[in-house]
């Protein structure tokens, strides 16, 4: 009697264990392809060479430490700040369920703005998924360092399959999923929502501005260029694979 008890509690402890290694295992697998932000926001991700990237925008309202970014709605405040802050597109929250948040610079040097684990890409981190993304201009290529439009097809292969204007989608074939958030400018205003993207950078080109990446509808290259760092744009978070 003693041993079949025995052989009972040794056959709970097996399989309590296999339960343990196989709900980790889909943990695990589940983390693999979505990752959840502060205020609970689920985001789909994609392996793209050697970085996990998010394939949405960031729509968090809160630091990871759980601090609250300020929302600034009038534009004459946003063009005078010096701290960081995010708005919706137009100040209409229903646009972040598409396009996410605009943030400004100084949001995202904080280091606190992507869910734990994961970081802003810098302009170097840009660049190798440029060159990863397009069909004649490899990574490493000088064609990178330039400013302005470059390379052959990286933005046509980086834009979603549907929601640029006229017409103007890409093919997706990384599954990065881009789409055309507009941008908060330097005045305050609101611009090209539905056909230009653009996002930050976390590397700062010098003490006003910081660098940003840009896709525009029809066009199938991708600009790189600096901005002021009150101006508001997408982001996306990555971390190494």
């Amino acid at each position: 009697m003693k041993a079949y008890s025995t052989f009972n509690e040794t056959k709970f402890i097996i399989s309590s264990f296999l339960l343990v290694c196989i709900s980790s295992a889909l943990a695990q697998a589940d983390n693999g392809n979505k990752v959840r932000d502060i205020d609970g926001n689920v985001y789909k991700t994609v392996l793209i060479g050697q970085y996990e990237w998010m394939a949405e925008n960031l729509k968090t309202t809160s630091y990871n430490n759980g601090i609250k970014i300020p929302c600034i709605s009038d534009s004459t405040v946003w063009t005078t700040l010096i701290t960081g802050a995010y708005c919706w597109y137009n100040n209409n929250e229903n646009n972040s369920l598409v396009y996410g948040a605009l943030y400004n610079w100084y949001a995202l040097s904080t280091g606190l703005l992507c869910p734990d684990g994961w970081r802003v890409p810098t302009d170097e981190e840009w660049k190798i998924l440029e060159g990863y993304a397009d069909t004649r201009d490899g990574i490493g290529n000088p064609a990178w360092d330039r400013s302005a439009g470059r390379g052959h097809d990286a933005g046509q292969r980086l834009m979603a399959v549907s929601g640029w204007s006229s017409d103007g989608n890409g093919t997706d074939d990384l599954g990065f999923k881009a789409l055309p958030g507009g941008e908060r400018g330097s005045n305050g205003r609101y611009f090209l929502k539905g056909r230009s993207g653009f996002w930050w950078t976390s590397t700062m080109y010098n003490e006003p501005g910081a660098w940003f990446r840009n896709l525009i509808y029809g066009m199938e290259d991708i600009n790189r260029g600096t901005h002021p760092k009150w101006v508001g744009f997408s982001v996306r978070c990555l971390r190494d694979k």
